[in-house]
């Protein structure tokens, strides 16, 4: 019988009371959580807030000691409102992290909700640490997707939440994670990309019935190389930038994109606030390879390395709306 971290390890989701953070977080728990402090916290128990409590610091969930973890903010915030947040310490960090040279502890089972976050949620795999190394190697081997959702967090739920974007990314799903859902939520405040960015190798994830209303420079929400995702009866307003792009974004640090933008339901979508002159709600195939870095992957035979294509296909695009 393999113990409970193998289980973890490999990616298993044993029921919800024997994952090792699934245990209410004690008073002195929730004291460290709220205390008037700027360096992260891990979390590693469930939380629930009283009404009307805040939290000021970031807040850690990383590895597979804290799944099953959870936040209930009970109508509370998390954040400095108005303090820009930076790809390295976001708000809330939903990370695996590096155990040996082809293994990584992730966690899974995390549920936040009834939240408002200023800042950005960011969740990662492999790469949590800031290196593109671990990406790279992994890419330049035949069983790089499964590899990369192995190592990725999974099943990560956030419900009835608002995110104040402040400059990065306020949802950011890193490569191979896996059935994060983003449900009854409103994403607002500013970017300088994205609302939303589903990044390579991630699959099985869900927007649905989200008020969408970021300013953002790009797209509101990027599929990158991401699959079998469902963007489900949200409400966009665009401020005149493009609604949803599909593409597979070739190269790009020297990491190849095995996976194409494929399969994914993008349905009964409300957009308001869409370019005049050239209104793009939905795009599937944005790129084509029209990057000077795709060459960066070049010499393997597979995925983006062999075809800068975005090879975008069986893609559900139906019954979305521009008002």
């Amino acid at each position: 019988m393999p113990s409970l971290l193998a289980l973890l390890l490999l990616g298993a989701a044993p029921d919800a009371w024997f994952l090792p953070a699934a245990h209410p977080c004690t008073a002195a728990e929730l004291a460290e959580l709220t205390a008037e402090a700027t360096t992260p916290w891990r979390l590693t128990c469930r939380a629930v807030l009283t009404p009307g409590q805040r939290i000021r610091r970031p807040i850690l969930i990383e590895g597979a000691e804290a799944s099953g973890a959870g936040l209930d903010c009970n109508g509370g915030a998390v954040g400095r409102p108005g303090v820009t947040t930076t790809t390295r310490q976001p708000t809330v960090a939903i990370w695996s992290r590096r155990i040996s040279a082809a293994h990584w502890s992730r966690p899974t089972d995390i549920r936040i909700e009834n939240c408002t976050i200023h800042g950005a949620v960011r969740v990662w795999g492999v790469g949590a640490d800031g290196s593109y190394d671990d990406l790279r190697a992994s890419s330049r081997t035949a069983e790089h997707t499964a590899t990369t959702q192995g190592a990725a967090p999974s099943h990560i739920e956030l419900e009835r939440v608002t995110i104040v974007g402040t400059g990065s990314i306020p949802l950011y799903v890193g490569p191979g994670v896996t059935r994060l859902s983003l449900s009854n939520s409103t994403l607002t405040g500013r970017s300088d990309a994205t609302a939303v960015y589903l990044d390579a190798e991630s699959a099985d994830n869900r927007l649905e019935n989200n008020t969408i209303a970021v300013a953002t420079r790009r797209e509101a929400v990027a599929v990158d190389g991401s699959a079998r995702n469902h963007i489900n009866g949200n409400r966009f307003d665009l401020g005149r930038r493009p609604g949803v792009f599909l593409y597979r974004n070739c190269g790009e640090r020297g990491v190849i994109r095995h996976q194409t933008p494929s399969d994914n339901q993008i349905t009964d979508n409300i957009f308001s606030g869409a370019a005049r002159l050239r209104p793009q709600l939905v795009v599937v195939g944005s790129r084509e390879g029209r990057r000077a870095y795709c060459g960066a992957d070049r010499g393997y035979p597979w995925g983006s390395s062999a075809d800068d294509g975005d090879r975008a296909t069986g893609n559900v695009v139906a019954r979305n709306a521009l008002r």
